[in-house]
């Protein structure tokens, strides 16, 4: 007899934040694997930066990067830089931007609770987030979750997103809020909400799969059995869902072009045409490659070349989607590059990949959001997209709440 599947927790837990008067638009910052060629800015910023922590560089004479987090940490704290809050409690969190906004619950996620993955991960990621977690003993960045609600954890989300913030400011244009929510009632609400609920990761799969790496690694520090998340009702508060662009270095344009011919139709395209209106109006798989001021559209691509290009142990429907197409039609089949190969690199906007791809003497493919009902569909069959496929958003920033695994009380 099996036992039931374990619900889904999002339980509260002692935030270490910046202390009160901090400046946050200084030391706050984006995700570390959207931040590409910006460390620089975010470091001189503020010498508390997170980013310092996040993507720490090694100390003049030694290697370990993650080691000079973990003492930068301890440092911050000596001084009063970060604080922990005395008791738990789980936070609403809202990130405004142009493009649309996310509202939800930050908590600590039960990593063995109904949490599905829809992409696959490199193993390079992970291990360099799970040894940074294990040096530092914070999950420094939440995930971000989303799941099917419009229950009574999102009338709590409403009504608590009625009331003043407890913080309020603005960075790079965008607005960032958060309120504490620690009262019984509320949080048994919510508990009893997501319990019978599953979420999917929109974003964070390798931060995801680094909490259950150290978890299961020897002597797990407490609290490692649940990871930091920002949960986000798709039925209330959509998020917006779009592609991941790359570029390819050291593959020129007229290589790249005459490669995809072989199975694609390549239309050039003028230098004032949008890439993004361009692949709108396309039906079918299509794709968008460019060099500088050359662009060309990539679309048909030829059965006869799918066919011989797809592996047959690829999931139902691989072959329709955009991003199964672009890792092993045109990456691996056409131009002889794995999607893991280093002179692929990834981009959450399409003209950093035409910048990389002028700085790399190589080609970018811009690509179009998958559909939302596809991605779906292959996390509820256990199946996966392809790595780096899918770009959900607004992301939450770093640096507003961090959880700390060393004591009993998360």
């Amino acid at each position: 007899m099996t036992s039931a599947r374990p619900p889904l927790r999002l339980t509260p837990f002692r935030a270490t934040t910046y202390a009160p008067g901090t400046d946050l638009a200084a030391v706050v910052c984006p995700l570390y694997d959207v931040i590409g060629d910006r460390l620089a800015t975010f470091e001189a910023q503020d010498p508390h930066n997170i980013v310092h922590l996040t993507l720490p560089r090694p100390a003049p004479g030694e290697d370990d990067r993650y080691a000079r987090a973990a003492r930068s940490l301890a440092a911050w704290r000596e001084a009063g830089v970060l604080v922990r809050d005395p008791s738990p409690a789980l936070y609403v969190y809202e990130h405004t931007t142009d493009g649309g906004a996310a509202i939800g619950l930050v908590g600590g996620v039960g990593i063995d609770g109904p949490v599905l993955p829809h992409e696959n991960t490199f193993p390079g990621p992970v291990a360099d987030r799970a040894a940074l977690m294990s040096a530092t003993r914070m999950q420094l960045e939440p995930i971000l979750l989303t799941y099917d609600g419009g229950g009574a954890a999102s009338d709590v989300v409403d009504r608590t997103a009625a009331t003043a913030p407890m913080l309020e400011f603005t960075v790079a244009g965008q607005v960032h809020r958060l309120w504490r929510i620690a009262d019984p009632g509320e949080l048994a609400e919510i508990a009893a909400d997501l319990a019978g609920r599953t979420a999917l990761i929109a974003d964070g799969h390798h931060r995801f799969a680094a909490y259950r790496a150290v978890h299961a690694a020897g002597e797990a520090p407490i609290g490692a059995d649940h990871g930091l998340a920002l949960l986000v009702d798709a039925a209330r508060h959509p998020l917006e869902l779009r592609g991941i662009h790359r570029s390819v270095g050291g593959l020129s344009f007229d290589d790249a072009a005459a490669a995809a011919a072989k199975g694609f139709d390549v239309v050039p395209l003028s230098a004032g045409d949008e890439p993004a209106a361009v692949l709108g109006a396309e039906r079918g798989t299509a794709f968008v490659i460019g060099a500088g001021t050359r662009l060309a559209l990539l679309r048909s691509p030829r059965s006869s070349v799918i066919d011989d290009a797809v592996p047959a142990d690829r999931p139902e429907g691989w072959r329709d989607l955009d991003a199964g197409v672009l890792v092993d039609v045109l990456l691996a089949h056409l131009w002889g590059v794995d999607d893991a190969d280093p002179r692929v690199s990834y981009h959450h906007n399409g003209s950093d990949a035409l910048l990389a791809a002028g700085r790399e003497a190589g080609v970018a493919v811009l690509t179009r959001p998958p559909a939302l009902d596809d991605v779906l569909a292959l996390a509820a069959r256990g199946e996966r997209m392809p790595r780096k496929s899918t770009s959900f958003g607004p992301k939450p920033w770093t640096g507003l709440l961090m959880r700390e695994l060393t004591t009993d009380h998360q």
